[in-house]
């Protein structure tokens, strides 16, 4: 007979799968172990420093009370980011801990969400084209989000959110999932806008530059074709007769645009192909694409029809140029008034380098989005819809993992937060499939009273032990402890 005894496996309810974990063994999350039959987290408690930096003291030397920190140095904040779940959230949160800040008792509930209602907005700063509105984004061929508008130089998209991370099929819900975590753990994903010959792959990085079908971008647009020449107009005159700013929103014309009148620029005769909106400002002059301006040409001529001979004159001047300054060409019209390419004056030269000079580097933001509702306002307090208006008057402050973030208006507590400013790998990931994210909850001891909090679970930050990592705040370095956050601390009658 065999009379070994298989080691007894122990449940954990830190999320919904409910993982059955042996011995030595962890969870499907990675995020949880069985430890000689204790359920135990991998990841340790994460605790924000203040930075170390001191300013050179401006009080009178005999004056011994102020040390020169100014920013709390020494202070500490325990954020949720290794602190676990306590899924279902009728049960308290994994750390509720207090602190005397500036005189205020203050206290901080820790928790990490599990979140399938999220998403990630990413904003790439590029001049090209990389996918209409409403485009379908895809990775290892599943949709996990869309185009949504493009703003001024930037394309925006949106991805995640719970139709693609629980409404389609378990591989939609699974690549999603993973590519979630991946972006706001600011790891690389490849990205596929489009289909079949307008398929256009993208890699995106939070702070780095994006990968548009093996090209990394370099700069962001100075501004619209109309907006380069308003900035720039006065460095042309002297120069060139006309200018041409191409764009695939709106291209500019330097003699037609009021920039132009009012440096006295005459009339040239070009003639542009597209749609005239105002003076000097052209709507669709060619497709979109990854050429000049964001546009699909590769010819700035090709946007050029016939020149007016009653105005326009031989050895006439002409640039042509993009609008981050990454494209240029300069002409001379010949006798039959064709622009002919020629050698660039090195004043213009210059011109175009300053183009340059004044756009920004082309890099990606991630902004994760979430909704801190559900039960996990249960683990703050036994009332949940109190912590709702607590955060809508002020009184409660909402961190992630020690960043600011932007609470939404309306409804329920909808935050974005940017991932660049949170501790590295803060996010974690159930398979159900969710994300988990770190979430705090600041505010006064006594307005955590009044909305009803779990007092008896209140402890001291110095009471805080088990594994833990101690890092410097973020180069914003946002205090969520800061009297400002706060509606109480308003002194105005």
């Amino acid at each position: 007979m065999n009379d070994r005894v298989e080691p007894e496996k122990i449940r954990c309810d830190a999320c919904p799968v409910m993982c059955f974990i042996a011995d030595g063994k962890i969870g499907a999350c990675d995020r949880y172990a069985n430890h000689g039959g204790d359920l135990v987290r991998l990841d340790p408690l994460t605790i924000l420093h203040g930075t170390e930096q001191k300013l050179v003291p401006f009080l009178p030397d005999d004056d011994l009370e102020w040390n020169g920190d100014i920013v709390k140095g020494e202070r500490t904040f325990v954020t949720a980011v290794g602190a676990g779940t306590t899924y279902p959230d009728y049960k308290p949160a994994p750390f509720i801990v207090s602190q005397e800040i500036d005189g205020v008792d203050m206290v901080t509930v820790v928790t990490e969400g599990i979140f399938s209602y999220c998403g990630v907005k990413i904003k790439i700063d590029t001049d090209r084209h990389i996918g209409n509105e409403r485009d379908v984004v895809r990775v290892d061929g599943e949709p996990v989000g869309h185009v949504m508008t493009t703003e001024y130089g930037s394309k925006m998209l949106s991805l995640g959110g719970v139709d693609h991370l629980t409404g389609g099929s378990k591989k939609e819900g699974r690549v999603t999932c993973d590519a979630l975590l991946r972006l706001c753990n600011v790891q690389a994903v490849e990205l596929v806008i489009g289909e079949n010959d307008h398929a256009v792959s993208v890699t995106v990085q939070a702070g780095q530059a994006p990968i548009i079908d093996g090209a990394p971008e370099k700069l962001m647009r100075v501004g619209c074709g109309s907006a380069t020449i308003g900035m720039f107009a006065k460095q042309w005159r002297d120069h060139v007769d006309d200018v041409v700013v191409v764009d695939d929103h709106i291209t500019g014309v330097l003699s037609e645009h009021q920039a132009g009148k009012m440096l006295d620029i005459p009339p040239t005769g070009i003639k542009i192909k597209g749609r005239r909106s105002t003076p000097g400002r052209y709507f669709q002059v060619a497709e979109p694409g990854t050429g000049w301006g964001g546009t699909d040409i590769q010819d700035p001529l090709s946007i050029l029809g016939p020149y007016n001979p009653k105005v326009a004159w031989a050895g006439q001047r002409l640039l042509m140029v993009s609008t981050t300054g990454e494209q240029f060409a300069y002409y001379e019209l010949d006798a039959d008034l064709v622009p002919q390419r020629a050698e660039m004056p090195p004043a213009v030269l210059a011109s175009t380098e300053r183009i340059a000079e004044n756009c920004e580097p082309s890099i990606c933001s991630v902004l994760f989005m979430g909704g801190a509702g559900g039960s996990l306002r249960s683990g703050v307090t036994e009332n949940p819809v109190r912590l709702t208006r607590s955060v809508k008057d002020a009184l409660t402050h909402v961190s992630c993992g020690g960043a600011q973030t932007y609470v939404w208006p309306g409804g329920g507590i909808t935050v974005m937060v940017d991932v660049l400013d949170m501790p590295a790998m803060s996010f974690g990931y159930v398979p159900t499939p969710a994300l988990v994210a770190p979430v705090e909850f600041s505010m006064r001891l006594s307005d955590y009273a009044a909305l009803g909090g779990h007092m008896d679970e209140v402890r001291k930050v110095a009471d805080i032990s088990g594994p833990s990592r101690k890092i410097p705040q973020a180069s914003k370095g946002h205090d969520p402890m800061a009297p400002a956050n706060y509606r109480w601390s308003d002194k105005t009658p």
